[in-house]
């Protein structure tokens, strides 16, 4: 297992990238490939797939490049559907291009610099319908718009001034829904995966938290959205009382994810500000939630989207995970 990114970088608004690497990543998994490194894509790339590259950058590295070729041919250049080129010269830079007939397009540059010379990194890049997302280091990056058709995609590039460790590849069953960008795997008892698994879990869904909740605890919630959905609704307990400490609720017609507690048999303020709507129809999803000392970390998908202030402050008494609505419930994990 290669060195994880430094703890204090870990996606602190919810989810921890290292470990959706070690625990899901599947084969092929490469070690310690020679750079420069020109591999196949197994299969090709597909809309849903992750590919994760682990590696440390040297300290006299002035630039490295990860691209993602439409073959390996050299005369001529073969096409460049995404070209990731840190660059560190005076305050670094990201720069991000595509490459068709030999010729380069715009330029898309991000002056923020998530590497450091000298210590290790982890870059995974996730081929969504419309783009490319990236994420550094268990953090969100950049985007990236489709320019050519990733279905030409068939050929993995890394070069320049970086050593690569791993690279794991992170592939989707489920192609006939773009949308379903989250393999769904099954987690066994003592963190590993098995097969991929469409087993469904009886809904309405309701399972004991061991010890109930403290600072630091996760729990992740894996599924599929029905076909036509109304809503779905995820509830954070208190067995011995009627209260719900969080209330979030998933409705699809008026694309909102309210949050809410329900304490002394009465419902609170609702809260209804978010950026994106993250659900879809006939869709796979992971919710991630986080519990810090003060909030609740919400992430959907692999993204942090939301923080809810605790009502309710005594996390102990939190003991009981609550489900149902119109969804395939795959996986829960506490």
């Amino acid at each position: 297992r290669v060195a994880s990114p430094p703890s204090g970088r870990i996606f602190s608004l919810a989810v921890d990238y290292s470990q959706w690497t070690s625990f899901q990543m599947s084969n092929p998994t490469i070690f310690n490939p020679v750079i420069p490194y020109t591999g196949a894509i197994f299969g090709g790339l597909q809309r849903g797939q992750m590919i994760a590259v682990q590696g440390i950058l040297p300290k006299e590295s002035e630039r490295f490049q990860v691209d993602l070729q439409c073959g390996s041919s050299e005369k001529p250049r073969a096409d460049i559907a995404f070209h990731f080129n840190p660059r560190f010269r005076r305050s670094g830079c990201v720069v991000c291009n595509t490459l068709a007939q030999e010729r380069w397009g715009r330029e898309e540059i991000t002056n923020a610099m998530p590497f450091k010379k000298g210590e290790p990194f982890e870059v995974i890049f996730c081929i969504m319908v419309d783009k490319f997302k990236v994420a550094v280091n268990g953090k969100h990056f950049l985007d990236y718009q489709h320019r050519i058709s990733v279905d030409r995609v068939d050929t993995l590039g890394i070069f320049g001034g970086v050593q690569i460790q791993t690279i794991c590849f992170l592939s989707s069953s489920e192609q006939e829904n773009p949308y379903s960008n989250l393999p769904i795997k099954k987690i066994d008892a003592i963190g590993t995966h098995t097969k991929q698994s469409k087993t469904q879990l009886a809904t309405p869904y309701m399972g004991k938290i061991k010890d109930g909740l403290s600072p630091g605890r996760i729990i992740t919630v894996q599924g599929r959205v029905n076909k036509n959905p109304d809503r779905f609704s995820i509830n954070l307990r208190v067995s011995d009382s009627t209260d719900v400490p969080l209330h979030l609720s998933s409705r699809f017609k008026e694309r909102v994810f309210i949050r809410n507690t329900f304490l002394y048999q009465s419902w609170g303020e609702e809260e209804k500000k978010i950026e994106y709507f993250p659900f879809n129809a006939e869709a796979y999803f992971e919710v991630v939630i986080y519990c810090d000392s003060d909030c609740f970390k919400i992430a959907v998908n692999g993204e942090h989207l939301l923080e809810y202030k605790h009502r309710f402050t005594d996390l102990s008494k939190i003991d009981m995970l609550e489900m149902d609505g119109n969804i395939q419930l795959l996986h829960v994990q506490t």
